[in-house]
């Protein structure tokens, strides 16, 4: 199953049938908002609004954790993330889309792992997002006429204000594509519960390094992501059936991120951790 997270913008999509929104539980606190399920061309897709319905939520106040843990108590295995960035690049103008396929987190105050105490898990991010996915969502905005760009490095700042020019400059020194708030713990957390991910950087503006675009306002960004929103739609709607025919997905490795991860032994894993545990490492816990 495919699971979407992004916002309304997104998940308004034409052709959506039989939508309902369900309450899933999570141990690790409240996700942002229910899920959304819907059918599109006969495909159960879900839908997590990043922020909750309305914006209700700050970057930093988002609870990754339960947002990954509740897609995948409700079977998703696939995730694209949809989210607005600004742009350290100068050929990555307002509108360009970036299949994002590296990271630097300068988060400072995020949970950022399911695991720790009563269980200790260590996880490869050498390559954050999922290369299958990746490539299938460049193929399909290929085929539909939108222009993306296959790879890029995104800085995680923790916001919610914007980036200082000092800042801005330093993370275009350190070749950044895109500056955003919200992929970190996102993808990680993702990998850690053996899901595919893949991020779909909108581009919204060019941060404060640009002579012409020092001062970004909310106003500004919310303008191109009105004008992106009917090009994400049509992304998400050309991609869907890719990934639900790609059989590779079954292999990929992203299914067995914690194969060999977790560190502590059996007999000294706490059980009310492990219990907390039951979606997002199930598969190899039962394993013991």
């Amino acid at each position: 199953m495919i699971g979407i997270i992004g916002g309304s913008g997104i998940y308004n999509i034409e052709g959506l049938k039989d939508i309902h929104w369900k309450t899933i539980s999570s141990p690790f606190g409240t996700p942002s908002d229910a899920l959304l399920y819907g059918k599109l061309n006969g495909e159960e897709l879900v839908f997590l609004p990043r922020h909750g319905r309305d914006h209700k939520l700050s970057p930093g106040e988002i609870n990754y954790r339960a947002n990954i843990d509740v897609l995948k108590r409700a079977g998703v295995t696939d995730i694209l993330s949809v989210s607005a960035v600004g742009s350290l690049k100068e050929n990555l103008s307002p509108g360009t889309f970036v299949i994002v396929d590296q990271y630097i987190d300068r988060t400072v105050s995020r949970e950022r792992s399911f695991f720790g105490k009563g269980c200790v898990a260590h996880v490869s991010m050498a390559h954050p997002t999922c290369r299958r996915l990746s490539r299938l969502i460049h193929q399909a905005a290929a085929h539909a006429g939108i222009g993306t760009v296959l790879g890029g490095t995104y800085l995680a700042m923790e916001g919610p204000q914007f980036s200082t020019l000092a800042e801005s400059e330093m993370y275009r020194s350190w070749n950044c594509d895109v500056i955003g708030m919200t992929n970190i713990p996102e993808a990680k957390l993702a990998r850690e519960a053996e899901m595919c991910y893949a991020s779909i950087a909108m581009v919204t503006d060019y941060d404060c390094w640009h002579p012409e675009h020092d001062q970004v306002t909310v106003q500004q960004i919310i303008r191109i992501l009105t004008e992106n929103a009917l090009k994400a739609q049509k992304l998400v709607k050309e991609v869907i059936p890719q990934i639900h025919n790609d059989l590779s997905g079954q292999s990929c490795s992203c299914r067995f991120a914690l194969e060999n991860a977790i560190i502590t032994a059996p007999d000294n894993r706490d059980p009310d951790k492990i219990r907390e545990l039951d979606a997002v490492a199930g598969r190899i816990l039962k394993k013991g």
